[in-house]
Parts: C-alpha cells; sequence; structure tokens
C-alpha cells in the first residue's frame, strides 16, 4: 500500500482482495499433516517399527506428497499402499486446501507380524 491510498481510504474500509497478501504453509507443516494421515490409515504399527514420516514439495496451490512407512507382514501391500495414499491425499486437500495429485508410498521395511495379525 501507499501513503497515497491510505490517505484515500479510511481506516474501517475492508482491503480489496488483490491488496490483501497471501497465507503460505510451510511444507515442513503439510508433511506433517501428510504424516499424521499415513498412522491414520495404517494398522497399528507392530513393536519396534517406526512411524510414518512424510516429504512434501509445495508449488503455488500443489502438494508433492511422499510417505515412507513400514508395514506388518505378511499383508496385502498394494491394497494397505492405495489406502495410504487415498487417505492422505484426502486430508491434506481438506486441511491445507492444496491440490494433491499423487502421493507416492515408500515401503522403507516389512516386519514379521505375530501370526494372523497383519
Amino acid at each position: 500500500m501507499t501513503a497515497e491510498t491510505d490517505a484515500v481510504r479510511p481506516a474501517s474500509a475492508p482491503v480489496p482482495a488483490g491488496e490483501r497478501g497471501a497465507t503460505r504453509i510451510a511444507d515442513r507443516v503439510v508433511a506433517k499433516i501428510a504424516a499424521q494421515a499415513a498412522r491414520e490409515a495404517l494398522p497399528p504399527l507392530p513393536a519396534g517399527a517406526v512411524a510414518p514420516h512424510a516429504t512434501v514439495v509445495v508449488q503455488q496451490e500443489t502438494a508433492r506428497v511422499r510417505v515412507h512407512l513400514e508395514l506388518a507382514y505378511p499383508c496385502d501391500i498394494g491394497a494397505r499402499c492405495a489406502a495410504v495414499r487415498r487417505h492422505v491425499a484426502e486430508r491434506v486437500s481438506a486441511l491445507v486446501d492444496m491440490e494433491v495429485p499423487g502421493v507416492a508410498v515408500q515401503v522403507e521395511r516389512l516386519h514379521p507380524a505375530p501370526h494372523g495379525r497383519a
């Protein structure tokens, strides 16, 4: 805003959209939301497993997400990864109002599950 604009507009007048500025959500905040969403999409972790974590790159209004996780095995790895992809994309999109064109899921380790508990 310029001094000239301030002088013309009364203090109580709303600021036009083009002069307001913008809120930028940090990549690390989006990554924390994505990691939490991945935890929500998975059954409880086996003992010794590391909680999911995520890396995110935000460009304009688009978030590119990669989730790193560990799974109990045996399980349907494809179905678990699809559930994580879907849930992370939905939650990130809903909570930070960004487009999430896809979520890459990287399974870093498989943990043997006690018989019948995967």
